[in-house]
């Protein structure tokens, strides 16, 4: 488009210059980056996950971008491109923490951002390796790409540009007063209230939260035989013995959605290859990147975290180079995952693969922490990359500035990595103990169940006790077995017709998907957080599904003729990632004033 054709403010730089990128850039560097940075960073420390960013990033990117018009929609794309790769990257925080849990000596902040990015231009280089195959030949869905893409296009529309940024800014201040109240209110911490895990509920919906708090309820009561057999100790927690079985459930669930999406997967290669070829252009060879520049990328940054890893934190190369094998396969399976079913089982992940070097001689928890960091980083920045790619291609962006604006919020994204994990362990020292090995230890909201499970697996390479080997059986059958129900009873179109013919229908449908046979994946959250957690979730859950029920019986009692939300988009969505992003907000600058305090 000639520059006279854009229908852009004079203010702002004509589109596909230097000075349009430099803008783009700067906004989702210095402010998209860092604020879901710190958003990540402070769900993972909390919870143990953390909710994508793209769909935030792209609201508020297009609010820069919406004086472009439609063609806005790129610069909104690259710029959540480059926000998601830096929230991200700033989550890995928990590796940190890991760390200092084994009682690892920190290297030097420089040598672990340089790992850490080293990692990150790695696996997003294995990422495009594979977008190829899985995005454009595969066409694979990918949910939350297709949704951003749609997001995007839609934003060209000033009302609902001002609508979603009007709940989503409500939020955002509802949680910053949410997390001045527990802080000053004794007994809402007490509680373990946080807008965070209310806003988390509030996004994925009660057939998520629901199973979640189930498991932690039934948990909870087992805790007196837990304690009779052995397995607990007078004062530990059920989550103590509860992240073997929801671990064991992610990977029983795994194995049989795995083999399903081998079967899909093959499926859709073969419909594709029967089809009319698609466009060189459109192929990795002449996409821009070129396929020996993308292979030498990928080697450079392979063969620089093993350097790293062995000059500068002193890791065992062999183990450093395995977790750099194990990432070609990782990365492609979770990257099928996610383009199916919009779940990328980082944790799966990282846990298998430290079972895997134990069987190659692997004792030491801090080597395994250090070398399944490598599978940990690269699933999720490889698995962003062909997220993001499906975005792009949807919308017709260039790759080549997409794949330039992801390796640029990598960087900003290790560097975030060591900062956020460093400034929220001094802030709140609750962050540096380890609640595995104490568990008498009062954490109040700081769950860091993605740190607790990780640790708990390290701590038992090559000497897990029976009990605890029972304790993984039991959830792999469990996981097993419900999926294996799940899949044969929710795909089937009688089962659909059913749940969608009126009420009743709906009631039991909801029963059956969160009580009966509710998602291993949902309901293993349960057995990684104390029970006030998984009940706050699931009471966001509740009130998610309470308002999205009553707004469809609005709509078919009173049609609008005007365009409503899309569904990312929804009040519930929008609202609980205001919660989450503003009370995150208020626990930094809260945590920075304290010490600056001690500081005087």
């Amino acid at each position: 488009m000639a520059e006279a054709d854009v229908p852009r403010r004079r203010f702002l730089p004509a589109p596909e210059t230097p000075a349009y990128y430099a803008l783009l850039a700067v906004v989702a560097l210095f402010i998209l980056g860092p604020l879901g940075g710190v958003t990540s960073a402070y769900m993972t420390f909390s919870l143990g996950f953390s909710v994508g960013g793209q769909v935030l990033a792209g609201i508020l990117g297009s609010t820069v971008t919406y004086g472009y018009g439609p063609d806005g929609k790129h610069g909104a794309n690259y710029m959540q491109t480059m926000a998601a790769s830096v929230a991200s990257m700033a989550g890995m925080g928990v590796l940190i923490q890991g760390m200092v849990w084994l009682g690892i000596p920190l290297p030097p902040a420089w040598a672990l951002g340089l790992y850490f990015g080293c990692i990150g231009m790695f696996g997003i280089g294995v990422g495009m390796l594979y977008t190829p195959i899985l995005v454009e030949k595969m066409q694979l869905e990918y949910p939350s790409g297709h949704a951003v893409a749609n997001i995007l296009r839609a934003l060209t529309d000033k009302r609902l540009l001002r609508r979603s940024i009007g709940k989503l800014g409500g939020g955002t201040v509802g949680g910053i007063a949410a997390g001045a109240l527990v802080e000053h209110v004794a007994f809402l911490g007490d509680l373990g209230l946080s807008a965070s895990t209310v806003g988390t509920g509030l996004i994925i919906g009660s057939r998520i939260a629901v199973p979640a708090l189930l498991m932690g309820g039934v948990l909870w009561l087992l805790m007196p035989a837990f304690r009779a057999a052995g397995w607990l100790g007078a004062h530990d927690p059920f989550r103590k013995i509860g992240f073997l079985i929801a671990l064991a459930m992610i990977m029983g669930a795994a194995v049989v959605d795995l083999a399903l999406l081998a079967v899909e997967a093959l499926r859709r290669y073969r419909a594709v290859a029967a089809g009319p070829r698609a466009p060189a252009e459109d192929r990795l060879a002449a996409g821009g990147l070129g396929a020996r520049a993308l292979l030498a990328w990928i080697v450079l940054w392979g063969a620089g975290i093993v350097v790293v890893g062995a000059v500068f934190l002193h890791q065992p190369p062999g183990f450093v180079a395995v977790g750099v094998a194990l990432s070609f396969v990782f990365v492609f399976i979770n990257g099928i995952s996610t383009g199916i079913s919009d779940s990328n089982p980082i944790s799966s992940a990282f846990v298998v693969s430290v079972l895997l070097m134990s069987l190659l001689g692997l004792r030491d928890p801090g080597v395994g922490m250090m070398a399944a960091s490598v599978l940990l980083v690269s699933c999720t920045v490889g698995c962003d990359m062909q997220q993001d790619r499906s975005t792009g291609w949807r919308l017709g962006s260039d790759r080549r500035i997409q794949f330039r604006f992801q390796a640029a919020g990598i960087v900003m994204g290790a560097v975030l990595c060591v900062v956020f994990a460093r400034l929220f362990m001094a802030a709140y020292p609750v962050l540096r103990v380890d609640t595995f090995t104490h568990p008498e230890a009062r954490v109040g909201a700081w769950q860091s169940a993605m740190t607790f499970k990780f640790v708990g697996a390290l701590r038992g390479l090559g000497h897990l006790k029976a009990y605890q080997t029972r304790a993984l059986g039991i959830g792999f059958a469990i996981g097993l077995v419900v999926q294996v129900a799940r899949k044969a009873l929710v795909p089937s179109s009688r089962w659909k017709t059913y749940v969608s013919s009126g009420g009743v229908g709906f009631a039991v449908g909801w029963f059956v998907d969160a009580l009966v046979l509710p998602s291993p994946y949902a309901s293993s959250f349960g057995g990684f957080v104390d029970l006030s957690t998984s009940f706050w979730m699931a009471a966001g859950g509740v009130v998610a599904s309470a308002i999205a029920t009553l707004e469809a019986r609005r709509r078919r009692a009173a049609p609008t003729t005007g365009d409503p939300l899309p569904e990312d988009m929804s009040t519930n969505s929008l609202v609980g990632g205001g919660l989450i992003a503003g009370e995150s907000l208020y626990t930094l600058v809260a945590g920075i004033v304290s010490l600056l305090a001690l500081l005087r």
